[in-house]
């Protein structure tokens, strides 16, 4: 059964005479950080210093330190670093400072749910996960809103991790808009898998395929551009807004009959059976030491791949198109 929690369940005092150490000052580390310290609660930062994290940290008004003397000093330790890293800087910097009282906190169950990291038994372990990035945390803390996001207890050794947890997404205004419990197991999976076959892979792939199509049969490369990758943007918009049934309203009636009558022609049955067996692959295990075993190895694929994509003639004629739209520059 569902469960959602809100401002009433989550009480932040319980918080208030502890530190909560990040450990990794990108998007999501610099979001939660401020949110966390303008609800009234105590903030170490841990960034590599000569970084530009490191100097945005000590230019939003904290002093940086090492992971080791953050987790050293803190009783709840947030670990944001990027996946691939997060197991080395919890073995080398986190786990020998590890005691009965304290708790680590995710953003993500990559390292918990394929073992990557193991904590002992004596520590809590929960994930607050935004479902947004932090940027738009911060913002919609500022606007005295909320970002949605997921609450996963692992291991509750102090009979209170949930407590916590829901106290630490208040601090970073996720209560306001909804704290969807969950775990780490289902987390971890259906982001892998939404990732690899919708959001990023599926979508890109689409993209291309659709550019290469019309490219071949003789349209203009920039046509094809505005047609498959540039109006994607307006669709998704009025995707997130009002749903797949609000968007197929607000398009014209021409768009929303081809969508009906032609969309299952491209997403087949042989789709969904590859997609089956991607989940499968999540599931068991398989991407994870895949992708572990490519960071381990130098990543030699995976810059061989991303190369590749980069090379795309999409890419070279959207540079160009993006020059004429001063209002997507930043």
């Amino acid at each position: 059964m569902l469960k959602i929690y809100y401002d009433k369940d989550a009480d932040l005092e319980i918080l208030k005479d502890k530190t909560i150490a990040i450990i990794g000052y990108g998007i999501q580390g610099r979001g939660q950080a401020l949110c966390l310290r303008d609800s009234g609660l105590n903030v170490i930062i841990s960034e590599l210093e000569g970084t530009q994290n490191f100097e945005q940290a000590k230019q939003d008004g904290f002093s940086p330190v090492s992971a080791s003397e953050a987790a050293q000093k803190a009783d709840i330790i947030q670990i944001l670093t990027q996946d691939h890293v997060q197991a080395k800087v919890y073995k080398e910097s986190i786990k020998p400072h590890l005691k009965k009282g304290k708790a680590l906190v995710f953003s993500h169950g990559f390292n918990i749910h394929f073992k990557q990291i193991k904590p002992p038994r004596k520590v809590d372990v929960f994930m607050i996960a935004p479902k947004g990035p932090g940027a738009l945390v911060r913002r919609m803390y500022e606007q005295g809103k909320g970002v949605p996001s997921l609450l996963a207890v692992f291991q509750d050794a102090s009979g209170n991790a949930k407590q916590l947890g829901l106290a630490y997404a208040k601090g970073i205004g996720a209560t306001r808009a909804g704290l969807i419990e969950t775990t780490f197991k289902e987390e971890t999976e259906t982001d892998l898998f939404g990732e690899q076959t919708v959001l990023c892979g599926g979508v890109t792939e689409l993209i291309k395929a659709g550019f290469d199509t019309l490219v071949e049969a003789g349209y203009q490369p920039e046509i094809a551009y505005f047609e498959v990758l540039h109006e994607l943007k307006l669709i998704t918009d009025l995707i997130q807004e009002t749903g797949i049934s609000g968007m197929r309203r607000r398009v014209s009636n021409t768009a929303c009959y081809g969508d009906l009558s032609r969309g299952k022609r491209i997403i087949t049955q042989k789709t969904r059976k590859e997609m089956k067996k991607i989940l499968k692959e999540v599931q068991k295990g398989k991407f994870a030491r895949e992708w572990i075993k490519e960071n381990e190895d130098g990543r030699p694929n995976f810059d061989k791949l991303l190369k590749e994509g980069d090379e795309h003639p999409i890419e070279e004629v959207g540079k160009k198109l993006r020059e004429m739209m001063p209002w997507m520059r930043k």
